[in-house]
């Protein structure tokens, strides 16, 4: 008799579980979205607004983040009139000494990103922001930025647009 009713609690956990999940999704990415509200996304391209640029970024970038929410919502992307919206500049893209050697040299230089997001939530507009991001990554001096550039530009990108994600689908 103790086995029925295990089993029947855990059918009925079961059956509970499968009802909540039909109405929202939770991934273990942190998406948590209510899809009978929110199906479509719209999603700008970001502009390079930076006095100091590196072409191939701005084409990575806008690329980066629509991959982000495709891979992980199940949200329809859009060109007009999405549930969400996402839209924004990419600021600030320079370079700095961050390390000193003991002869007094730069040893290590400091590349930094920063993406200004404008993030509208056309069902629940207390969700609305506007928020900058901002990433970095170190090289050594040894080594010329272009030879490590487009490496670090593409862990900042993603490092970045996970932060984007986590701020607009789950309220990180």
């Amino acid at each position: 008799m103790d086995w029925t009713n295990k089993l029947l609690r855990n059918a009925a956990i079961a059956a509970i579980a499968m009802t909540l999940s039909s109405c929202f999704s939770y991934k273990f990415n942190g998406a948590s979205i209510d899809y009978t509200k929110t199906k479509t996304i719209q999603i700008a391209n970001f502009p390079i607004r930076s006095a100091y640029v590196w072409g191939p970024m701005e084409a990575m970038f806008n690329n980066q983040l629509k991959d982000e929410y495709a891979n992980h919502t199940r949200l329809i992307q859009v060109r007009n009139r999405g549930d969400l919206k996402v839209e924004g500049e990419i600021t600030q893209y320079q370079q700095r000494n961050k390390s000193v050697s003991s002869e007094g040299y730069s040893a290590q230089t400091e590349l930094s990103m920063t993406v200004n997001v404008r993030f509208t939530n056309n069902a629940n507009h207390n969700e609305d922001f506007e928020r900058q991001f901002t990433a970095t990554s170190t090289f050594d001096t040894t080594q010329s930025l272009n030879s490590v550039q487009e490496t670090l530009v593409e862990e900042m990108i993603k490092d970045i647009t996970e932060q984007i994600f986590n701020a607009t689908v789950a309220n990180w």
